[in-house]
């Protein structure tokens, strides 16, 4: 017997989901504060949560202690998808008894923060990023790609990849 993984409010999804309708254009500010703590160790401060950790792997310089910065991009696409799965079979009544994402992307690391090889044709972040959903769930598998592409197309965290985005970083 299979045991289902304990969802999230559906009335509160329907709540949630009506604001949205009734305000369209409603845009939230998220922050972040990042500190260096040592090496390439940093503490992140969101909200009022306890610091999460990013640092580099040995052979990038760092401690290994945690995620690197783009490793941590991909665990950030995860959840996203895997939130928006989860809302839409609550949405649709399904029943969900598994939900796991792995995700790979390619990146060249040979610029090496801009000090590397900085050749003008140079991409640097990822070349592409591959999501593999394994979803078990109370539903066809038609009605199950269906959720799991319209969850990819409303993902804010995919859609920040895929389009382009002003990013203004300043001296304070």
């Amino acid at each position: 017997m299979k045991t289902p993984i304990e969802p999230i409010d559906r009335e509160g999804l329907l709540k949630l989901s009506e604001k949205g309708k009734a305000d369209p254009k409603a845009v939230r500010t998220l922050k972040c504060r990042t500190v260096l703590e040592r090496k390439f160790r940093h503490k992140n401060y969101i909200r009022n949560l306890e610091a999460h950790i990013i640092d580099e792997p040995p052979q990038l310089l760092g401690d290994d202690t945690a995620p690197n910065p783009s490793e941590a991009v991909l665990a950030a696409l995860g959840s996203c998808i895997s939130v928006g799965i989860h809302a839409n079979l609550v949405l649709h009544n399904i029943t969900l008894y598994k939900l796991e994402l792995e995700l790979e992307a390619d990146i060249n690391i040979t610029a090496v923060w801009g000090t590397g090889d900085l050749s003008e044709d140079k991409l640097v972040g990822f070349s592409e990023v591959r999501v593999k959903v394994f979803l078990d769930a109370d539903a066809p598998r038609e009605k199950l790609e269906a959720i799991v592409a319209h969850a990819d197309r409303w993902s804010p965290v995919a859609n920040t990849l895929r389009n382009p985005v002003p990013v203004k970083v300043s001296l304070a």
